[in-house]
């Protein structure tokens, strides 16, 4: 009972605890037994114990016990907490963070808490620490942050949400893909307790334990011992006997000849008595040899390519992630591409207007991007089935419209999300625009800048003057829009030798078949080249 006493003392939460150990040591090691029940008339103090046990702490306890002689040698207490205990900026509910905290033990550590790599997206799987914010001997406090996290998608904040000590920073600056869970760096209620963890290092099984989210760990694998076989009889296989006119006859001195040249007996013919290879004839074999290695020399020379001169670029976050999501998009979603010219005139007249009217009242001007936006919105709404993704049982139609745009930075291709843009007006589909899009230069996404999005539109027409390109579809998602270039072309007029000239822009609907058929897509098309062409349309 003194070592239930002593782990107990050790954490502040259950400070109140002894008093009930003072008042009742039987009730409470019954209470801990397993198979002993308690007696009758002490029920309702097991009651009241069991409920302020539970209030001092919600999580889940476990104790174990192993017994040396007869007599408990070791006690102690874990919680795992999985995800509360550490907050992300902009609120983060959605993500996963590691945590597990260590009450003291044999081991004379005393009371401390491992903090692991948390999971802040649905596609990580390991992430890098950009920077410590906080040195080991500072104090935290809630709210405060920890160290920044790149993940595969953005650098995000880590905030501390309970008060204590950083006493061990497991890795440091600039850390590189560290699995989600595995232990980051250890935190102390006393500040007197920082010292201890010096030299701490969270063993392999408080690393596997911790990643929760994360692939489970490789199972050992079993050594089995494979019976032992009596090794099999000397005696060779029955097969045909060997006839006598197969062997090959050959003088002592030509055996060594051909070993020390590594030369087949069976390739030479002998022109001794009866067959038998002489040494006359392997030096005539070795000089024949010799003539066809000296021909072939010259050309094997010439055919040596010259030695590369190149530079290794380490992958980002984003790159990998981007090359294992379209890698699997493009093995798993059958694409089929729906092409579309629009004429743009009107479109860059309505944008001539607007820009005048912006320019007036101080607003920003307002791109032809920022007007396919919204005609693609608009269409996503007339022909909602595009609108979708596939899963194994059903088709999911969204409600919400929300388009990704693709975003090419430095650091990789990003794809922030303008949410509801059906029902934003051009101004304000500008501006977001432009801020994500300079968030994604910075690498300062946050999740709820580029998660939940429907439909994804990416243009390489305006920015690089690419006429027309078919796009890899953004899974679960089931269509992405790339829209090319404007370009002037002649078209025939009213009259006889009469024409006119127009600019038009190519667009190309990637679809997922299994989502959405071709009469669907190409209605999505109609739709989306009459708001194009008939842009005023849009403002209805």
């Amino acid at each position: 009972m003194a070592y239930a006493s002593h782990i107990i003392n050790h954490s502040k939460k259950l400070r109140n605890v002894p008093n009930f150990l003072r008042h009742e040591h039987s009730i409470l090691v019954r209470w801990f037994s397993n198979g002993t029940q308690p007696s009758i008339g002490k029920r309702d103090d097991i009651r009241k114990i069991h409920r302020h046990h539970c209030n001092v702490s919600s999580e889940r306890e476990t104790v174990t016990r192993s017994a040396t002689n007869g007599a408990m040698s070791k006690f102690g207490v874990q919680k795992r907490n999985p995800i509360a205990g550490l907050a992300f900026n902009q609120g983060l509910s959605s993500s996963q963070v590691y945590m597990r905290r260590g009450f003291s033990s044999n081991s004379g550590l005393p009371p401390h808490q491992e903090i692991g790599m948390p999971s802040l997206s649905p596609t990580m799987t390991e992430g890098n620490i950009a920077r410590w914010l906080k040195k080991e001997g500072d104090k935290v406090a809630p709210g405060e942050v920890l160290c920044e996290v790149e993940t595969d998608k953005a650098t995000v904040e880590m905030e501390s949400m309970e008060e204590g000590y950083l006493a061990k920073i497991i890795h440091g600056d600039g850390s590189k893909e560290i699995k989600v869970g595995e232990v980051i760096a250890v935190t102390v209620e006393e500040e007197g307790d920082i010292a201890k963890f010096k030299d701490y290092k969270p063993s392999a099984l408080d690393a596997d334990t911790a990643s929760g989210s994360s692939a489970p760990a490789t199972p050992k694998k079993e050594v089995v011992e494979e019976p032992v076989s009596s090794p099999e009889p000397k005696t060779s296989k029955p097969t045909a006997a060997t006839p006598a006119e197969d062997r090959v006859f050959s003088s002592p001195l030509a055996r060594k000849l051909a070993e020390e040249h590594k030369v087949p007996l069976s390739s030479i013919k002998g022109t001794g008595p009866n067959g038998t290879i002489v040494k006359a004839d392997i030096e005539e074999y070795l000089a024949s040899r010799g003539k066809e290695v000296s021909a072939a020399a010259p050309s094997a020379k010439a055919g040596t390519p010259a030695a590369l001169d190149y530079t290794d670029i380490p992958h980002s976050q984003i790159r990998k992630i981007t090359a294992s999501r379209l890698l699997f998009s493009k093995q798993n979603i059958p694409h089929y591409y729906l092409t579309v010219d629009t004429c743009v005139d009107k479109l860059m007249d309505l944008r001539s207007q607007l820009n005048s009217l912006q320019e007036a009242s101080g607003g920003k001007r307002i791109s032809i991007n920022d007007l396919v936006i919204k005609a693609a919105a608009l269409a996503l709404s007339k022909v909602p089935q595009c609108n979708s993704s596939w899963t194994d049982d059903y088709i999911r139609q969204y409600r919400n419209i929300n388009i990704n745009v693709a975003v090419q930075t430095d650091n990789g291709l990003f794809v922030p999300v303008i949410k509801d843009a059906d029902k934003k007006g051009l101004s304000r589909i500008g501006e977001e625009v432009k801020q994500l899009a300079q968030k994604a230069k910075e690498n300062s996404l946050k999740p709820e800048d580029y998660e939940g999005g429907t439909f994804t539109v990416s243009n390489l027409g305006g920015p690089f003057g690419i006429k027309q390109f078919c796009a890899i579809i953004n899974p679960p998602q089931a269509g992405i829009l790339a829209v090319g270039s404007a370009e002037k072309r002649v078209v025939p007029g009213s009259g006889p030798e009469q024409f006119e000239f127009a600019s038009f822009m190519s667009v190309t609907l990637s679809c997922d078949h299994r989502v959405i058929d071709g009469a669907i897509g190409a209605e999505w098309l109609k739709a989306f080249k009459g708001y194009i062409e008939n842009p005023e349309s849009m403002l209805l």
